[in-house]
């Protein structure tokens, strides 16, 4: 079964998250959730799809598969997975260990396994080992607020869904107060701050924060593989740190558990190899006794292969969702939680099709 044609898409849909549209680091708004869709067909007609990381790097991840995986995918054996993916990074080492190549090569494998699950009449998560669960315990990744008020608003709207774990992305003291009013003791809430201090001010910081009692600090410091820097946080802040969704590929991973840099890995499957590789991060830290909470905030075929992923896992671990209403969801309604929890997919392959037209009408390129 020969790989015919590899075809990315570069989306931007519009949303809504109860609360005005935030930034990215990369620009000064975001009126829309932009998504690298990947399409890889075959000789045998059975067709997969995959999703690659983006964010404000989404350009240079679609411009990766085109320019890039697309022309070294096509002819090789999508029943190998192992074999093309293997070749793949070996022949793009100098820029696929981590960024846009990497990322394109993610998408590139999730939509591999759609095809073997296809092909085989069997869900992803059958060809991982089996469903150990039906369903999956979602929490409400919020977007970025800034002001206190916004962040008690948008934690009543999460609540009133179901969810009983929140994360926020702000980098406040104060905001961190207003999700634990509005949210009760009993909520989980999380703190990620998108790499913004440094080891010095986050210790600062985490004094301030330890009456709050959050399930875990994300990603405080920067640079993000300051892996020593983090576990000096680890062990004098008193609060457990997750980190992991900047890291490129298992090696990574491995290094950082060594230094014991976090409690909680958080590895991207649309940043880290996709399925073959995130496998790979879960027994990495399952061997280590490192608890995972993957990365995946993701609307398409990246989050569905995690829901896949995490199905099959022994153990029992949340599943992010960036807590937005997009306009249109181009994986239909599997791709959002219900009442709090997402349903594991159940159909051949990921389990769901993907809504070209919708991808048509979103098309940035």
């Amino acid at each position: 079964m020969k790989i015919t044609r590899v075809e990315s898409f570069l989306v931007g849909i519009p949303y809504e998250h109860g609360a005005p549209k935030t930034a990215l680091a990369t620009s000064d708004g975001r009126v829309t959730q932009d998504a690298v869709y990947i399409k890889v067909e075959t000789d045998a007609g059975v067709i997969g799809w995959g999703e690659a990381f983006g964010f404000g790097g989404c350009l240079m991840s679609h411009l990766a598969v085109q320019r890039v995986i697309a022309p070294l995918a096509v002819g090789r054996d999508a029943a190998d997975i192992a074999g093309v993916m293997t070749d793949l990074y070996r022949k793009t080492q100098g820029m696929s260990r981590n960024g846009p190549v990497g990322f394109a090569l993610s998408g590139l494998d999730i939509a591999l396994w759609d095809i073997a699950g296809k092909a085989a009449g069997k869900p992803v998560h059958a060809l991982l080992g089996g469903a150990k669960r039906q369903k999956i315990a979602a929490y409400a990744s919020l977007l970025r607020l800034d002001t206190p008020e916004n962040v008690a608003k948008v934690c009543e709207i999460a609540l009133s869904r179901g969810y009983k774990n929140i994360k926020l992305h702000e980098r406040s003291t104060a905001a961190v107060a207003a999700a634990r009013e509005a949210c009760g003791p009993d909520v989980g809430i999380m703190l990620d701050t998108n790499c913004t201090w440094s080891v010095a001010k986050a210790l600062e910081m985490c004094a301030e924060l330890r009456p709050y009692k959050l399930a875990w600090l994300e990603e405080p410091v920067y640079p993000p593989d300051d892996f020593e820097g983090l576990a000096r946080l680890r062990r004098e802040g008193g609060i457990p740190i997750a980190a992991g969704e900047n890291l490129g590929n298992v090696m990574d991973l491995k290094h950082a558990i060594a230094l014991k840099a976090f409690d909680i890995a958080q590895p991207d499957l649309a940043k880290m190899g996709g399925i073959s590789e995130m496998t790979k991060a879960l027994a990495i830290a399952r061997a280590a006794g490192v608890h995972i909470e993957p990365h995946s905030p993701l609307f398409g075929p990246a989050l569905i292969a995690t829901l896949h992923v995490l199905a099959a896992a022994p153990e029992e671990t949340m599943c992010e969702f960036y807590f937005a209403d997009l306009e249109n969801t181009p994986v239909g309604a599997l791709g959002a939680p219900r009442d709090g929890f997402f349903t594991v997919p159940s159909g051949p392959g990921l389990g769901v099709e993907v809504d070209e037209s919708m991808l048509a009408r979103y098309r940035l390129e």
